[in-house]
């Protein structure tokens, strides 16, 4: 935390879905205050196909490989959701135009182990790659698993073990010194690809699973069925202190952050830590619209927990010093379907319409509503976009598709707790030289609080 303040920021930005025959890439973004380039992309890396639908990234080493000096955080692993091609991309020689070192073909993948649509990359204490792949070639979710890549990122073959793959894959965090790793569940390809459909989560296409594997054997111990409080689980962090035995899953159409934790007896337990109500809404597709809690972290002191509410439009932060009790210490609205100016009306407890108010930035309205974080290291910049995944912006947010993504950042009492908007940064993606893109992680070049785990 006391580590040098961030100069730069990547971010994936997305072409795929859009409707622009272009490829996705990596834009480096200034994020130097005395910059004259400040909140500018300065350098975007195509990538050399069109399709791929860049998402979630990771690291080829991180906090786990403290013990071996020859290991370095130089290689970005940009996995492609959609045409299942992963890239590895050198940004150590030139941080600021970081460039393509090699890239995996889905076809190799998928004849070594069967595995496609690749999602998260975590690197391993071993040097190794995991990545989870959430189906098979035909977007089944039965054929989801972790593709193991060692410190060369050739392919290795399957971590978990024959017989131990998850039900739905999607996103996972390990704990060493509890011998843990836990992933989520997000849904077959062959639906989400699609775009949202409530009658694909009745018709059991959808996850609601926490799956507790032996770490780092890869035997499935536990498959924890969250039920109706725990839909659609996506991102999972345990707290950073390794010691501890206990984190979090976020459930976007629950609207739940989940709580889960290690028994006495080694099994593990889950209990909802915090809800967000839907609200009663006019001119919508439905008559209740879901927060949908689509992103959250956990800052590197284990004090706060972030997650946007994708739908609604706000931010909020909760202290977590007690894990068990959620205290809520900052909300702030970003955008979502209710700001004023929308065709969407919420209905209030005293049965009043309401909206809600937004605010500018640089004299532009803002789209979409929150999703991707990345927190500094020091707990006080929040920086925010607002992609989800294009089918879905298509579904929820057109303008998003039309117009382009932006990216925010927001100021954070660290003491007190509370959430300001910067109105001094705001990255326009309706702007690319190439025409309006998707933005959606980001990563630093030094780790973030998303990508490092401790042993």
């Amino acid at each position: 935390m006391s580590g040098p303040r961030e100069e730069l920021i990547y971010v994936a930005a997305i072409y795929t879905g859009t409707g622009q025959a272009k490829p996705d890439y990596l834009a480096t973004v200034d994020v130097e205050p005395s910059s004259s380039t400040y909140a500018c992309v300065i350098h975007r890396l195509p990538m050399p196909f069109l399709g791929d639908e860049l998402h979630h990234s990771g690291w080829n080493s991180c906090s786990s490989c403290y013990g071996d000096p020859s290991c370095e955080r130089r290689y970005l692993i940009l996995p492609s959701l959609l045409s299942g091609r992963i890239y590895v991309i050198d940004t150590k020689t030139n941080p600021r135009e970081p460039f393509l070192y090699k890239f995996l073909e889905p076809a190799e993948v998928l004849e070594k182990t069967g595995l496609a649509y690749p999602h998260q990359p975590h690197c391993l204490t071993s040097g190794d790659v995991l990545v989870s792949c959430l189906g098979d070639e035909d977007g089944n979710a039965e054929g989801s698993g972790f593709l193991l890549l060692d410190s060369e990122f050739n392919i290795k073959g399957r971590w978990e073990k024959d017989g131990n793959s998850p039900l739905y894959g999607y996103d996972f965090w390990y704990q060493p010194r509890h011998k843990t790793m836990i992933s989520t569940s997000w849904g077959a390809p062959a639906a989400f690809t699609k775009g949202f459909d409530l009658k694909d989560v009745s018709d059991g296409l959808y996850g609601k699973h926490l799956h507790v594997y032996s770490w780092p054997e890869g035997e499935l111990k536990q498959i924890l069925d969250l039920g109706d409080t725990g839909l659609l689980p996506l991102e999972v962090r345990f707290l950073h202190n390794p010691d501890k035995a206990t984190g979090f899953a976020g459930c976007a159409l629950s609207s739940t952050i989940v709580r889960f934790f290690k028994n006495e007896d080694e099994t593990w337990s889950h209990e909802v830590a915090i809800s967000v109500e839907p609200l009663k809404v006019e001119n919508w597709i439905l008559p209740e619209m879901p927060g949908l809690i689509t992103d959250f972290l956990i800052s590197l002191d284990d004090r706060f927990l972030y997650f946007s509410n994708w739908l609604h439009g706000d931010i909020r932060q909760y202290n977590i010093e007690d894990p068990k009790t959620p205290v809520l210490t900052g909300q702030l609205h970003v955008g979502g379907l209710v700001q004023k100016g929308s065709p969407v009306f919420a209905l209030g407890e005293d049965g009043n319409m309401f909206q809600f108010d937004v605010p500018k930035i640089k004299g532009q309205r803002l789209r979409g509503g929150p999703q991707m974080f990345q927190l500094s290291l020091d707990g006080k910049r929040l920086y925010v976009t607002n992609s989800l995944f294009s089918v879905w912006d298509r579904q929820f947010y057109p303008e998003l598709v039309e117009e382009g993504s932006h990216m925010l950042q927001i100021d954070v009492d660290t003491d007190k707790g509370g959430l300001s908007i910067n109105p001094n940064f705001f990255v326009d993606f309706g702007s690319e030289p190439d025409g309006p893109a998707l933005a959606h992680e980001m990563r630093y070049p030094g780790g973030d609080c998303t990508s490092d785990i401790w042993v």
